[in-house]
């Protein structure tokens, strides 16, 4: 949705590296933003993010040989009016035209919070499949939920480009000393916020721990809001003016994203990967992060 930041480039540098050709789209989704959501203050940084685009390239090598240098093929900047030939209202219920939606797998994680997020998602990303008909697709796992949905959406469909083996998952751009996940929603947050936003992340951290060393989810969600709690006491403490509020740390599994019952262990739910997630409010900006617990390999490529 523009306002590029390194896990967006992390996107491209993978396509540029594996394919001829690259297109990169940029476009405001209105039909996922909830009519109480952040559609009007969005960041919106088009010059930066074409300034940012045309530094990328790749440059192959075959034996010593230096192959061509491979740079952003087009990109693809659609206008609302285009994109929504009938119109589009941020309300379900005023929409008219033709909408895609998923059922039974977008009302977990963050379909729990956002309960439209999904068909917006759903229906923008399966037109800009039409209009590119991609060979390769590639999406950040910070989104994890988004991209898991899009590869079921192209197997159910029978989309030929991109089919669901060539959506790929590519691993959270972070922030090198704090691990904050990259987003363009970062940008809204305070010096203060900055400070306590890695929370999330820890937070993450501390149940993966917990549920890998052999505790059950409840504990391992324990053990998560523990950390949260505890950085909310270390930021009054230090004068910090940043409010914190966590939405959801939860475990699903990553196949139908049903929650895991709360006496699972890691012994219980055996090889199949596991969706650890969580949502944190710090003021008035919602950051989201998981990681994938059990074999990390089938879901990120």
């Amino acid at each position: 949705m523009g306002a590029l930041h390194e896990g967006h480039i992390s996107l491209v540098k993978r396509s540029l590296k594996e394919n001829d050709l690259t297109v990169v789209s940029i476009f405001v989704n209105p039909a996922q933003f909830a009519p109480h959501e952040d559609l009007g203050t969005y960041p919106r940084t088009l010059p930066q993010d074409l300034e940012l685009l045309s530094a990328q390239s790749f440059t192959g090598t075959e034996g010593v040989e230096a192959k061509e240098i491979k740079k952003p093929s087009a990109l693809f900047l659609p206008t609302v009016e285009e994109m929504y030939p009938s119109g589009i209202s941020q309300n379900t219920t005023d929409q008219k035209g033709t909408f895609v939606e998923v059922k039974g797998y977008s009302h977990q994680m963050e379909g729990k919070s956002r309960p439209t997020f999904f068909r917006g998602v759903a229906t923008v990303v399966t037109k800009l499949f039409n209009a590119i008909e991609p060979t390769n697709a590639y999406f950040g796992q910070k989104d994890i939920q988004q991209a898991l949905l899009l590869r079921r959406l192209s197997r159910d469909i029978l989309l030929s480009h991109p089919n669901p083996e060539h959506i790929h998952v590519v691993p959270t751009a972070r922030d090198p000393s704090s691990g904050l996940a990259l987003s363009s929603r970062n940008s809204y947050l305070t010096n203060d916020g900055l400070e306590v936003a890695p929370a999330l992340y820890e937070a993450l951290k501390a149940a993966r721990y917990a549920w890998n060393s052999g505790s059950t989810k409840a504990e391992a969600i324990e053990a998560a809001i523990k950390v949260i709690e505890k950085e909310k006491v270390r930021a009054s403490s230090r004068g910090i003016k940043a409010e914190m509020r966590l939405d959801y740390v939860e475990l699903n599994n990553s196949d139908d994203f049903e929650v895991i019952s709360p006496q699972s262990t890691r012994m219980v739910a055996g090889p199949h990967p596991v969706i650890l997630s969580g949502a944190l409010w710090v003021d008035n900006t919602r950051l989201i992060d998981n990681l994938i617990l059990g074999d990390t390999g089938s879901i990120t490529s």
